[in-house]
């Protein structure tokens, strides 16, 4: 059956569709009405002649065609995307898009700041929205696909194509006049033995977390946040001990009652990744985007090892061995 069999606009409705699961939530991400993604899935049912999507329960399903269906649509569209991009010029110093970049409290934190100086600098009329991580909410498709890149740390599973682009080390964290800081560092005992400020993310746990576990170290946490960023404060005149990503903690240095020490076990690793929808991989605009979060997070650097050369290869095996634990 030849292309002219069908609306070619039709393989847009029915990649909404397949990625949505739901004739609403399709029908706003392309601004079209209810009824009208109603008719388009109609349509495309008597073309296929396969139901695509089934109510089970509350939601739908796709159908076992729907499932081979999806990746051969979201590729063709990504072809096309890409032969349409041929002949389009993005200007950043002459335009005014608007982004929008989901990242974690931690990646605001050290990024943000020199992320808009360069954009400023290059494209003053970019406009840049910075959204929360919710956990729970980036590892869907149609969550992706609606923010022009996720900042996660590498390994989340997301559905898009994705690029590490910083690199940093957990470090520990406590009130310079902690009585257990002997000569600039914290033994296994005493992570065992304080209270902790711990970061939630729901039910995940970072790997320094996993770590511990490994060595039979179940933290005290007496306190939890959100999050990174509020721990420094929540340390500061306590006894606590807080696991934080050293650049984190060089960048609350100097007004944050706290000072950083190594981990009494080998480096784990934290490495962030861009994360983005196929669907912008060719975009001009969206390219530029990506150069330029890669230019920044390639200048903040690996974390420096103030401490003394610790074994980046046991760090290495070790954050494997709790990837593939996880």
């Amino acid at each position: 059956m030849g292309l002219g069999a069908i609306d070619l606009n039709l393989l847009v409705a029915l990649e909404a569709l397949l990625e949505e699961k739901n004739v609403t939530h399709a029908g706003s991400r392309l601004s079209i009405s209810q009824s009208a993604m109603s008719g388009s899935l109609a349509r495309l049912r008597r073309h296929f002649k396969d139901d695509l999507l089934v109510r089970v329960g509350r939601d739908y399903e796709l159908t076992a065609l729907a499932e081979r269906l999806l990746p051969v649509i979201q590729a063709s569209l990504h072809r096309a995307e890409e032969a349409l991009s041929l002949t389009r010029r993005f200007d950043p110093a002459d335009s005014e898009q608007q982004f929008s970049v989901v990242m974690s409290d931690y990646v605001m934190t050290v990024l943000v700041e020199p992320l808009l100086r360069a954009i400023t600098q290059e494209a003053p009329g970019v406009r840049l929205d910075v959204l929360p991580l919710v956990p729970g909410r980036p590892e869907s498709e149609s969550n992706l696909r609606c923010h022009d890149l996720t900042i996660v740390p590498l390994g989340f599973h997301l559905p898009g194509v994705s690029e590490a682009v910083m690199r940093d080390r957990f470090v520990c964290i406590v009130d310079p006049d902690n009585p257990r800081l002997a000569k600039g560092r914290l033994t296994l005992r005493d992570l065992a033995e304080m209270p902790h400020a711990a970061s939630a993310f729901g039910k995940q746990l970072t790997h320094a977390d996993r770590q511990l576990e490994t060595l039979g170290v179940t933290p005290h946490v007496q306190v939890s946040a959100p999050g990174f960023a509020t721990l420094p404060f929540l340390v500061g005149g306590t006894d606590l001990v807080a696991l934080v990503p050293e650049l984190l903690a060089r960048h609350y240095a100097g007004f944050a009652r706290c000072v950083a020490v190594p981990t009494p076990f080998p480096d784990i690793p934290l490495v962030e990744a861009m994360y983005w929808h196929h669907n912008r991989h060719a975009d001009p605009a969206h390219r530029w985007l990506r150069e330029t979060v890669r230019g920044v997070a390639a200048s903040l650097g690996d974390a420096c090892d103030p401490f003394g050369q610790e074994s980046t290869e046991d760090g290495q095996r070790v954050l494997r061995k709790l990837s593939a634990a996880s």
